[in-house]
């Protein structure tokens, strides 16, 4: 096999998977390796913390392509292997079964996996953490009528379990460590919204809770507070973020900043080797820094946009980060980076929803979040992508205005 006419990439996830699909469909017709560490066709992870810990029937992965596809794109899928070094003067990556791809052009997608928690948690305690299939399909097993569950993190991922449990009968507690929930993702005010659904829900919700230790307690888990209270639970599921997998790219000497560092087209410190995804960092023009993103649509973009770069696009990745979040019968959207410090201009269309929009000091539109109702929620926050993308510069009172119709603020 020649390494002139052989991409390898690392990671069957959304982005390594969309790069695969993409390389093809650009026309890419040399050797396709596609690398994936679970035993399972590539899937969709969003659907794990809803829909698959929601539906009556027990249903599969939410496959992002199916083996015939895999096939007919002729993308050798080397599912339940490993990569476990690169070794970057020979162009070559080495497999946990001991064998070895050549590459011409390489692509780590690696992904993220859930933050541990640094407290004692002791042996045969039901502790679970939500980042695969088999992992939700634990949970599955376990959440139901009478069922206590402890969510010990309020990010997403924590409050949308929270929310799949109680939704299913079971008695569910949320403990955050902070002084509110989503601490890094939405405004208080927001924040505040999405907690008060959640106790209108039936979920038990304690801010500035912090956990000293997990124990075992007559086969049940005991969660031990700091302040000397506990809680006992069928189940502790711990939601405290993700980590970047950056040892391989580490081990291979590639720059590591926030996760595996980037330049704008998505290329690593080696001109071969190119990520993304969640396990990477990368110069974003609109705003001016180095970010990292763990999003299913920036994952999908990204690895898209790298295998277009790796066939010699060199075109700057600069799509507007977009994030989204079901809760309940209830739709969060994030678009653009919310600035340090910044003042929310509120767009309030009452019970349906409320839009929060950002400006920068030179009046830019940079971001905007909101929650309620699918319909509106999408409706503005897709016209608000399209204006933080063409840096527009909006009248607040404009963008206060529910009567105003966003399509006229475009110029």
């Amino acid at each position: 096999m020649s390494a002139k006419s052989t991409i390898v990439i690392v990671g069957a996830g959304e982005a390594g998977t969309a790069a695969a699909i993409a390389l093809r469909e650009r026309g890419w017709r040399g050797r396709l390796a596609l690398v994936g560490n679970e035993t399972i066709l590539p899937y969709e992870r969003p659907p794990l913390s809803k829909a698959l810990l929601l539906d009556e029937m027990n249903p599969g992965p939410k496959l992002i392509v199916t083996s015939q596809r895999l096939a007919e794109l002729e993308i050798e899928y080397l599912q339940g292997s490993e990569a476990v070094s690169i070794d970057r003067a020979a162009n070559m990556v080495t497999l946990s079964n001991g064998s070895a791809r050549a590459y011409h052009r390489l692509l780590l997608a690696t992904g993220g996996r859930p933050r541990k928690l640094s407290v004692p948690i002791a042996e045969g305690a039901e502790v679970a953490t939500l980042r695969t299939y088999e992992d939700a399909t634990r949970i599955r097993h376990v959440i139901g009528q009478g069922c206590d569950v402890i969510v010990i993190g309020g990010g997403f991922i924590g409050l949308e379990v929270a929310a799949s449990a109680v939704s299913r009968g079971a008695s569910v507690t949320v403990l955050e460590a902070g002084s509110r929930l989503l601490t890094r993702a939405v405004p208080a005010s927001m924040a505040e919204l999405i907690k008060a659904k959640h106790e209108r829900s039936g979920v038990r919700i304690e801010i500035a809770a912090i956990v000293e230790r997990i124990d075992r307690s007559e086969g049940r888990s005991k969660v031990v507070m700091a302040d000397g209270r506990s809680r006992d639970a069928d189940l502790v599921i711990v939601g405290v973020g993700a980590t970047p997998n950056v040892g391989l790219a580490q081990a291979a000497g590639l720059a590591i900043e926030d996760g595996i560092a980037l330049d704008e087209t998505l290329a690593t410190s080696d001109p071969h080797v190119f990520a993304a995804g969640d396990c990477c960092s990368f110069p974003h023009r609109l705003y001016e820094k180095r970010i990292r993103l763990e999003a299913w649509r920036n994952a999908q973009r990204q690895g898209a946009a790298a295998a277009a770069n790796m066939l010699g696009e060199n075109r700057p990745y600069e799509d507007v980060p977009w994030f989204w979040s079901d809760q309940y019968d209830e739709t969060l959207q994030i678009v653009g980076l919310v600035p340090e410090g910044g003042i929310p201009i509120i767009r309030d269309f009452g019970a349906r929803a409320q839009i929060l929009f950002y400006l920068a000091a030179d009046g830019r539109l940079v971001a905007a979040c909101g929650f309620g109702s699918l319909g509106v929620v999408a409706r503005e926050i897709r016209a608000a992508e399209i204006m933080i993308a063409r840096r527009l510069r909006p009248p607040a009172d404009a963008l206060a205005s529910p009567e105003m119709n966003m399509k006229k603020l475009m110029g």
